[in-house]
This record gives C-alpha cells, structure tokens and sequence, in this order.
C-alpha cells in the first residue's frame, strides 16, 4: 500500500505506527530530492556564433562540382587504358617486323629490366623450365645466367636468357626455329650483336662486349645446343 500511494489516510496512518515503512519512505523522498536538486542547476543560455555572410549567387554544390571533374578524371583514365593498349599492340605476335634482325632488336626493347647487372644466378628449376635439358646443355663455363624468360619471337616461344659479361649484360635468344643462311648483324640504340646460323636454328647474342668477347659467348652457346625439342 505503501509504494502504491502512501499520502493515503491510511498509508499515513500506517507509517505513524510502522518504523521500517517510514525509514523506506524517508529514503524514497530523499532520493526524489537528490534528483530534483540536480535538474534545477542553473545551465546558460546557447549562444551560436554568428555566421559569415555567403555568397550563394556563387556557390557551386558538391554534386555539380563531382559533375564538373568527371570528365577530367575520365580522360585520364581513358589516355592510361590506350597507352597501355597501344604499347601491347605495337609489339605483339600479329607485329609484321621487315627481317627477324628486327624483331630481334624490338624485343629487346621490350624488356629492359632483363639488363641489370648482378651476380645473382636464376634457379635450376627455372632455367630448366625456360632451356630444356633437350634443347641445351647449360653447364657453369656457359656463364652466370642471371635471367631466363620464355618469349616470342616470329610466332615461336623461344628462351630468353641473359648473363653477366665482363663489361655488362649480354642476351642470348635460342632459336631452334629460325633457320639461316649466314650471320646477320643486330644493331640497336645503344647495343649491337649478331645472329648466327647454328645447325637448323640460330642464336642472338646482343650486348656491350668487345667482339672478341661475344666470340668467346658464342662459342660456348654453340657448343651447348643440340636443338632436339
């Protein structure tokens, strides 16, 4: 009766007589009081500070903004995707190239980071992959190879490999497909070389080595290939 609503006649009259209901409803009041005291702080009143004057004739929303850039952003995504397009396209397998020696010189600007120097070797496994032990017999007197890489070149997959000369890089392309009747000379910008006939292919060596050094490359290529593929 009590919680229920103790200003009652008979509530009052039963707190006048019961000690433990007037202590509960003592301590009932005092919280409610505790609770009013804390909701009347004095709080000021929110001041906003003023706001500059905008000039809404010139304003330019954010949609209209996005609108505005899109196109700028568009046309630079579109002249990244030709690029990337055309620099495919200009050295594919449909390239019509006047000589193999061409296409020879073109490739190796297509991949000039084969041309560092460095004396780490590639991995057996991976010049196993690229030479076939049926195609080459590789051995340590061959030379650091320090890149392999399948490409192609005239419609063939052919090993591209790289070692370490005594003045720098010097590539050699292994192409069992690519007969010829006597050795053509590659000259491209800034490296020179030549593709010799050997059995029924032919081997690229191209590099910064004096002649006598490239001699010295082909001998030992020569001696490794037997073109069984």
């Amino acid at each position: 009766m009590i919680l229920g609503d103790p200003t009652t006649a008979e509530g009052e009259a039963h707190l006048e007589t019961c000690a433990g209901c007037r202590a509960y409803v003592d301590e009932v009041n005092a919280v409610d009081t505790a609770i009013r005291d804390a909701l009347s702080i004095d709080v000021p009143a929110l001041s906003m500070p003023a706001l500059p004057d905008v000039d809404t004739a010139n304003v330019v929303s954010l949609a209209e903004r996005r609108r505005a850039r899109a196109p700028v952003w568009l046309a630079t995504a579109a002249a990244v995707v030709m690029a990337a397009v055309f620099g495919v396209y200009t050295y594919t397998s449909s390239t019509e190239f006047a000589s193999l020696a061409d296409e020879i010189v073109a490739h190796m600007d297509h991949e000039p980071q084969s041309l560092r120097v460095t004396d780490v070797a590639v991995s057996e496994t991976r010049l196993s992959r690229v030479v076939p032990a049926s195609m080459a017999n590789l051995s340590p007197s061959t030379g650091l190879i320090t890149y392999a890489q399948s490409c192609e070149i005239n419609g063939n997959k052919v090993p591209h490999l790289v070692i370490q000369g005594e003045r720098g890089p010097v590539t050699i392309l292994l192409l069992p497909d690519e007969k010829i009747d006597a050795a053509m000379p590659l000259e491209g910008t800034s490296v020179s070389g030549v593709l010799i006939p050997v059995g029924d292919g032919s081997i690229a060596i191209i590099g910064e080595e004096s002649p006598e050094s490239l001699e010295r490359i082909e001998k030992n290529f020569v001696e490794a290939v037997s073109w069984r593929t």
